[in-house]
């Protein structure tokens, strides 16, 4: 590019210059760099709300441009906000560590839940209610459980708990695998 087509870009922003009607994709850009400046304080929830229905109803380069003209061109403050490509995987890495330790608790538990065999309560309840006779007293013991044996509640929640972490683990995954894949777009 030459000194004066640079020149001009930076002054109009590289939307259409003057009078010549602007598109879709150059109002849709103004509203990127509003919400830009609005995320890094430049301006405030109201300025960014009448800002926005200026840009959308905008016909010209130039009403674009006057939109624009007290914001910094310069993307580097607002990129220096933004939080960190690092931060964000670190925490993706944080999520994952903690579902998985949860969700190998929980499996844990299931299985120990499945594989254990509770004590037979009716033999105590039997011999509960031969004491109480041979003194004479006739206290009502509640009724036994349905059917002494395998605890569904205690398995099955924290298998269904573990099964939901894991399906945590594969979604941030896959939201981490793709924001790395997906190249970040330069400002204009």
């Amino acid at each position: 590019m030459t000194a004066a087509a640079d020149a001009k870009n930076t002054a109009t922003r590289g939307y259409p210059a003057g009078d010549l009607r602007v598109g879709d994709a150059d109002r849709d850009q103004a509203l990127c760099e509003l919400s830009e400046a609005f995320q890094a304080g430049r301006i405030t929830a109201d300025e960014f709300d009448q800002r926005s229905q200026l840009a959308l109803s905008a016909h010209t380069g130039k009403e674009l441009t006057a939109l624009l003209a007290d914001l910094p061109h310069d993307h580097t403050q607002a990129d220096l906000t933004a939080p960190c490509k690092a931060h964000r995987e670190l925490a993706a890495w944080i999520v994952v560590g903690t579902s998985a330790s949860a969700a190998t608790s929980l499996a844990a538990l299931a299985v120990t839940n499945a594989l254990s065999h509770p004590a037979r309560q009716h033999d105590n309840r039997r011999l509960a209610e031969e004491v109480l006779a041979r003194m004479g007293l006739k206290v009502p013991l509640p009724p036994p459980p349905p059917v002494p044996g395998f605890d569904w509640v205690g398995t099955i929640t924290p298998a269904a708990i573990a099964v939901l972490l894991v399906v945590v683990i594969i979604a941030v995954r896959r939201a981490a695998h793709t924001s790395r894949s997906q190249p970040r777009r330069s400002p204009r």
